[in-house]
């Protein structure tokens, strides 16, 4: 039976799986900088007798492993793998080699999970129709994202994958267990940018001044009315602004300037077109009032990412069959934000999390922090799942 020969093969696999994780994790790269990482995916999967193409958006890599009657259907299965910049605290024997950079979201864990599933079904390939299409993208946690810089480049051509599955770590999540929402499940994501510009002086002398300072920390106030007070109760919106700097400020000195960083996130397009308009407006407005000026720029960054409900649905019900029913749990929303939702807008898609946590060996750390990490018995079911997912895809069609 197909599924207890994945099995068999994700559990054979199971410490080469570790042990590129753990490569991949001692060896991050930021985002647009995954040159060995990717040259890495290359001599994993011709060891696989996996064909492949290098190069897509910079970094990217490629690879189609075809079945019998390959052109019958095709399905894409997507890892990200780049790093973040953040300097790792864990001591741990993998811990990472490079300064200042960390796995600390997971993506080695998503990219050795698919050369795990890569290797599986490269073995399996005469026991499945269709063809699978294995993408592993840059960039995913830098604007304007990897995925959308794959799509611009026809990484959905040749062949035209009609689904696509993806799957991210969930430390909240113990390991063994998976969890899936259909519908609208992430937010879209904007970056802020805001400048405030006023006149500085001395510190003791504010009546000779106009102090970006009060006007920003009035902008700040004004603008959580934006969730508070301007979005439906049942549209799901975060403002946030998590940088505040001066130019020349200090004790006792009112800087000419201040610097704000934030991002807005919504789940709704109308009302994210008018948030933008909204923050723009009263930022200024308010700055103008009280003698200063206000410059905004606002990046538009991923778009909300929306999971498929039939293929959700259906994907439940796989995971089921290979998990066990109280191993599937379902999920609620979330607000942080994903470049695979650039995927779900252009064909039904499926992005899942895989429960990687373990209280009892003290692997609780949330994802962006310098203590993540993994109970490394997860990567026998992410590689050994996904393949599974990917056969009976396969065969529901």
């Amino acid at each position: 039976m197909i599924k207890e020969k994945i099995k068999q093969l994700a559990k054979q696999y199971f410490e080469d799986t570790v042990e590129m994780r753990r490569h991949l994790h001692q060896n991050p790269e930021l985002s647009f900088q995954e040159e060995k990482t990717g040259r890495f995916i290359v001599e994993k999967l011709n060891e696989f007798n996996v064909s492949n193409e290098h190069g897509c958006a910079l970094n990217g890599v490629v690879g189609l492993i075809e079945g019998k009657n390959p052109k019958k259907q095709v399905i894409a299965l997507r890892a990200d793998m780049d790093a973040l910049p953040i300097q790792e605290a864990s001591e741990v024997s993998y811990k990472s080699k490079n300064d200042g950079v960390m796995h600390a979201c997971g993506h080695d864990v998503h990219t050795a999970s698919l050369l795990g599933t890569a290797r599986i079904l490269s073995e399996l390939k005469n026991e499945f129709e269709g063809t699978v299409k294995l993408i592993f993208q840059p960039a995913e946690e830098r604007f304007p994202g990897g995925a959308s810089i794959m799509i611009d480049e026809g990484v959905l051509e040749n062949p035209k994958p009609t689904r696509i599955f993806g799957q991210h770590v969930h430390p909240p999540l113990e390991a063994g267990k998976i969890g899936l929402k259909p519908g609208m499940y992430m937010a879209s994501a904007d970056e802020i940018y805001v400048t405030v510009k006023g006149k500085g002086g001395h510190g003791a002398l504010p009546q000779d001044c106009i102090d970006p300072i009060v006007i920003t920390a009035h902008i700040i106030t004004a603008l959580q009315q934006i969730v508070s007070r301007k979005a439906n109760p049942t549209t799901p919106s975060v403002l946030t602004f998590g940088k505040i700097n001066s130019t020349g400020g200090s004790t006792n000195i009112i800087p000419n300037e201040i610097k704000l960083e934030g991002t807005f996130r919504t789940m709704d397009e109308a009302w994210r077109k008018k948030a933008h308009r909204t923050i723009r407006s009263m930022a200024k407005r308010i700055a103008k009032s009280m003698g200063g000026a206000c410059k905004i720029k606002i990046l538009k960054g991923y778009p909300s990412l929306i999971n498929d409900d039939a293929l959700t649905e259906k994907t439940k019900q796989f995971a089921i069959e290979y998990l066990g029913k109280e191993n599937v749990v379902d999920l609620p929303i979330r607000m942080t934000a994903e470049d695979f939702s650039y995927f779900s807008q252009k064909m039904p898609a499926c992005f899942y999390r895989l429960g990687t946590g373990n209280p009892a060996k003290g692997i609780t750390s949330p994802v962006h922090t310098n203590t993540f990490d993994i109970d490394e018995t997860s990567l026998e079911l992410s590689s050994g799942l996904m393949a599974w997912l990917a056969i009976k895809e396969l065969e529901s069609e």
